[in-house]
């Protein structure tokens, strides 16, 4: 038997207890989308959790529950609280629609309504649903990324968990936005993943590497660089900057570069302090768990070498905070 392709259009949840005013919604959108229809709170509310519409429009004065409450559950439960809501009522005051808004809604359609207005709004609406989707794909695939690189390293998913919010707090205390320090949250896990490229006969040898194979092994950052390719701007063009520059040095002697100064991104100055933090106090294979003074003395020790000394100082003056977050992911560890 042929299986037919599944239907992929928008689908839109209608609710309102008249029929009639049903039928107009079908009318003027069922072109367009696939539509399912409730007639009060109850079944709309089970209807939203079953079938996961993509945008609900919702009348407010029914019988039984009314819209505003059916709102105000739908954003309770997280199974449904990423879904719009559009109200489409006859109720026009402007205290109506703030008591709308403050329930959850996006949007708010009046009665009679409009079709040019209601295919205008909900392809508005459907197009914002869209966009977070591929915000969070994007992410999820970036995640994924440093998660191989990861498996491909041999080392614990920890480490990049720690060492992404290090840099956050230290973003964050360097200056930069709620939203650029959230970006540097999601980018920094992608600061190794050019060691996928790396044979595993130099990324796991035992002992030291000869010049050769550490020429190899600097190769990841530029491997990185390439994986994650170039970038206007946002999350992916801050995680190009840090897998390219996490490993070069204040003192122009690090890699792939030679960059020195503040010729190295910010972001990238932040993440090779946070990188090395973590790494000097956890235990790998090749070395026990350094105490905490003693990071700090090797971080204060390369001032003005490996690392920014003013972020130095910033990230000593956060201690409190990275060791929360220290704790937090050590128990975890032992629970798990």
């Amino acid at each position: 038997m042929i299986k037919e392709p599944t239907n992929d259009l928008p689908l839109i949840l209608a609710v309102d207890d008249e029929a009639s005013n049903l039928q107009l919604l079908r009318h003027i959108l069922q072109d367009q989308y696939r539509l399912l229809f409730a007639k009060d709170g109850p079944r709309a509310l089970e209807l939203a959790r079953q079938e996961r519409p993509q945008l609900i429009l919702l009348d407010v004065m029914m019988p039984g529950m009314t819209g505003y409450e059916v709102c105000r559950l739908l954003k309770a439960d997280e199974a449904t609280a990423a879904i719009p809501v559009i109200f489409v009522t006859a109720l026009s005051d402007a205290s109506d629609e703030v008591v709308g808004f403050d329930a959850g809604a996006v949007d708010y359609i009046t009665k009679p309504v409009s079709p040019p207005i209601v295919r205008a709004r909900v392809r508005t609406h459907l197009s914002l649903v869209r966009v977070d989707e591929l915000a969070r794909t994007r992410l999820e695939i970036v995640q994924r990324l440093g998660l191989a690189a990861e498996y491909k390293d041999n080392e614990t998913g920890l480490h990049v968990i720690r060492m992404s919010h290090y840099s956050r707090i230290l973003g964050r205390a360097a200056g930069l936005s709620e939203a650029e320090a959230d970006d540097l949250l999601h980018a920094a896990p992608m600061h190794d993943v050019g060691k996928i490229g790396i044979p595993d006969s130099i990324l796991r040898k035992p002992g030291p590497l000869d010049e050769d194979e550490w020429k190899v092994m600097q190769s990841h950052a530029t491997i990185g660089g390439n994986i994650i390719g170039q970038h206007a701007g946002g999350m992916l063009a801050m995680a190009h900057q840090v897998a390219m520059t996490h490993h070069e040095k204040w003192d122009g002697s690090g890699y792939p570069n030679g960059l020195s100064g503040r010729e190295i991104p910010l972001v990238g100055r932040i993440v090779a302090i946070a990188d090395v933090f973590d790494a000097l106090t956890s235990a790998r294979p090749y070395k026990p768990e350094w105490p905490i003074a003693k990071a700090v003395e090797y971080l204060e020790q390369q001032r003005d070498k490996h690392f920014d000394a003013q972020l130095v100082d910033l990230f000593l003056k956060q201690m409190p905070a990275l060791l929360e977050i220290k704790q937090r992911w050590a128990e975890q560890t032992a629970a798990a």
